[in-house]
């Protein structure tokens, strides 16, 4: 059995966690991220039992983990950009403490593809739309991955427009990181996810002060 001490010095290994992810003996991982206060706002299925689920730009895992602890049959945690060099060890640290049987892939978002990976009745893209140069092209792949259900967790701007808009965020604009690119409004969300082959998107909830998730169904 691991001890809180023991705990508390695997989490110690990684200095950069992300997502706060409760390893049990009251130990959580000391992430910048609030995920389980970001979970509410996601409206996940209370049990997923026998679904599959593909959590794209996974980190370290909290939502991966947590759809598992839900029921569902196959998950798969999907990264690439964050998962550079040491920056895994949180979700293999996460993973093995939890003895979960989350699936990891090592790949770009312009790399997942069903062939690879199969279709999955829950795909979550949480946290990636507005880091993609191109970001119909990061929809049309998620709809290639998805027989059920997209939950995307997005970013949001100009929100007083009556028509579909994007800002473009050059350099450092956005919380001073060169990877965030587009601030679509709702109307844009809704009106890409349709485009690019959902039956339906639905704004969902909002949080913070510029967020905003949607679920879109086949």
């Amino acid at each position: 059995m691991t001890t809180k001490e023991g705990l508390v010095a695997r989490v110690a290994q990684h200095s950069g966690w992300f997502h706060r992810i409760d390893l049990g003996e009251g130990v959580v991982t000391p992430g910048v991220d609030d995920s389980p206060a970001k979970l509410k706002h996601l409206h996940l299925p209370e049990r997923m039992d026998g679904l599959s689920v593909l959590d794209i730009g996974a980190w370290d895992g909290f939502f991966s983990f947590e759809c598992e602890r839900r029921g569902a049959k196959r998950v798969v945690a999907a990264d690439w950009h964050c998962w550079h060099g040491p920056n895994k060890m949180g979700f293999e640290i996460a993973r093995d403490v939890l003895g979960s049987k989350v699936q990891d892939t090592y790949l770009k978002v312009e790399d997942l593809s069903p062939e690879e990976l199969g279709t999955f009745d829950i795909v979550l893209f949480l946290g990636v739309l507005y880091h993609a140069e191109d970001p119909m092209r990061y929809l049309r792949i998620v709809r290639s991955l998805c027989r059920g259900k997209a939950i995307v967790d997005t970013v949001v701007d100009a929100l007083e427009y009556s028509r579909p808009v994007m800002v473009f965020y050059p350099g450092r604009t956005l919380n001073d990181d060169p990877t965030n690119f587009w601030g679509p409004n709702r109307l844009a969300v809704k009106a890409m996810l349709t485009e690019v082959g959902f039956r339906d998107a639905t704004h969902v909830d909002s949080y913070a002060t510029n967020r905003m998730v949607f679920h879109a169904t086949v």
